[in-house]
Formats: C-alpha cells, sequence, structure tokens
C-alpha cells in the first residue's frame, strides 16, 4: 500500500463537560471526506492521544472509521514510549478492522537505543498491520537514526515514514538511501518543499481548518505543478504558522471553535489558549474568509 497526498491530523473534540464529543467527530470526518482528502489520521498527538483513556481512543478510531464509511483511508494512531501498549493498542484497531495504517510515533522520553528502536518498531510492524514511522524528535527526545530507517524499511509491514523534525534534507537522505521508501511531510509550512524532493504527501493539521484547499495544494505538487502550488502555500503561510504559536493541537481547535466547528475544550495539561494568541488566530482566519 501507498500512502499520498493529504492527510488530516484530526483533533479529538471534547464536550462542554469533557467527554468526547462524537456528534462533532461525525461532522468533523464527514467534512473531510467531503472534501476529498486521500486521508484521516485519528489520535494521533493532534488528537489529543495522551490524554485519551485507552477505551477512549479505541471508540474514537473504531468511530472515524465508521464516520469516514470507506471514503477515505484512516491511518490510526496506536504509538507509545512502551512497546506493549503500542502493541494493545494496535492489536485493539486490529480487531475491531477497518484502519489502513497505524502511525507509531518515536518512543518519547525514555530515549531508547537504535537497536531498541529497531525492535519495538519491527515488534509492532509483526502484528500485521501497515506501519507509518513517526520521526518527531522535538516532541519525543529521540530521532530514528537513517540506518534504523533503512533497516525498518525492509519490513514489508513498514509502509512509510511521516517526517517531522523541520528538516528538508532528510527527506532528501531518506530518498537518496531508499528510492522506492514512502517519505510524508509532517510539517505544514515544509509540506510543499518536501514534495519537491521526493515526499508523497503531508500528514496535515491544518487541514483541520481548510481540507480542500491543503488537498489541492498537494495534489498540484505531486503532479509538477509548483507554481500553482506555490500560490496556494503563500495564500495560506500565515495559517500554517499561527497554527504553531501555541502548542499543537491547541491552535488548531481554538481556530475550530471560533469556525463554530467545535467546543473550546480541552484536557489538562492542554488548555486554551491566551486572548492575544486567540485574537491573532481570529485575524488569520478572518483574512482568509474562514470566520
Amino acid at each position: 500500500m501507498k500512502l499520498s497526498g493529504t492527510i488530516t491530523a484530526l483533533v479529538t473534540p471534547f464536550a462542554k463537560d469533557g467527554s468526547v464529543d462524537y456528534g462533532a467527530l461525525k461532522a468533523l470526518v464527514e467534512a473531510q471526506t467531503a472534501a476529498g482528502v486521500e486521508g484521516i489520521c485519528s489520535v494521533g498527538t493532534s488528537g489529543e492521544s495522551p490524554t485519551l483513556s485507552h477505551e477512549e481512543h479505541q471508540k474514537v478510531i473504531e468511530k472515524t472509521v465508521e464516520f469516514a464509511a470507506g471514503k477515505t483511508r484512516i491511518v490510526a494512531g496506536t504509538g507509545a514510549n512502551s512497546t506493549s501498549e503500542a502493541i494493545s493498542l494496535t492489536k485493539a484497531v486490529i480487531s475491531c478492522g477497518g484502519a489502513d495504517a497505524c502511525l507509531q510515533v518515536t518512543p518519547y522520553y525514555n530515549k531508547p537505543s537504535s537497536e531498541g528502536l529497531y525492535r519495538h518498531f519491527m515488534t509492532v510492524a509483526d502484528l500485521g498491520l501497515p506501519v507509518v514511522l513517526y520521526n518527531v524528535p522535538g516532541r519525543t527526545g529521540r530521532e530514528i537514526p537513517l540506518d534504523v530507517v533503512v533497516r525498518l524499511a525492509s519490513h514489508p509491514n513498514i509502509i512509510a515514514i511521516k517526517e517531522a523534525a523541520g528538516s528538508v534534507d532528510r527527506v532528501s537522505a531518506i530518498k537518496d538511501a531508499l528510492p522506492d521508501f514512502t517519505v510524508i511531510s509532517g510539517d505544514d509550512s515544509l509540506a510543499l518543499p518536501m514534495v519537491s524532493v521526493g515526499a508523497s504527501g503531508v500528514i496535515s493539521v491544518a487541514s483541520n481548518v481548510i481540507p480542500r484547499e491543503m488537498g489541492d495544494m498537494i495534489r498540484l505538487a505531486l503532479a509538477g505543478k509548483f507554481v500553482e502550488a506555490r500560490a496556494y502555500h503563500a495564500k495560506y503561510y500565515r495559517l500554517f504558522r499561527d497554527l504553531f504559536i501555541d502548542v499543537n493541537p491547541v491552535m488548531a481547535k481554538e481556530a475550530l471553535s471560533l469556525m463554530g466547528r467545535i467546543e473550546r475544550v480541552f484536557r489538562l495539561p492542554l488548555c486554551e489558549t491566551d486572548d492575544a494568541k486567540r485574537a491573532r488566530i481570529r485575524e488569520t482566519l478572518s483574512g482568509l474568509g474562514l470566520v
């Protein structure tokens, strides 16, 4: 299986009482499929995976699969810094069915060795569900070294890597070592340059807000129409930037709440942004005609 295009790193909406708002989730998923995104990543970092219980984690993925109704691919966030926990979450997704792949983040905080990383990802891949590696050293404190990526790519179930290290050169290095291995950008503002050097798409935060436009930009870039794609990048750059003026997914949820799509509710240790940042994202959305 080859992943490409725009895959939305979907937020998890909460009701005013702090519970998961499955009605709002249904509306978000349906808006994404109607906009034609190539995939939805359910309960990744943007889905506030650290604050969901295991039962909620599984149910949100189940419901996302149900609401998507086969109209787009589903990548389930089932990573953890404990291999046994990643196995448990991934097995639950496999038993429910409907997910096309799982997203496996670099184990965070414990900073495993290269061999530990290799064994961790290989163990999850052995379960049978296609795996997208997730390299995000800014959050995990540990990069997946290039030589480990090369070793892992030999496993038939390890199909791609999400690159969120902020480096276009890293994409070039992976494609140089593994020309046929799929690289997906994990940064909206770098999606276009990453595609230009061989990435196949983006797992996007911005497409929570602009799914159709993000999808159009990436499809143009993949077709080699970079002049047209750059026009999209220029138009939406401020949104890409301002969605990260506070820790993700705070600003994406602030934007969606301003658009009337979800409640302005978070789970600690995440909380609402300050007034100045909220005013800034409102101004950016207003300038784009989104509020």
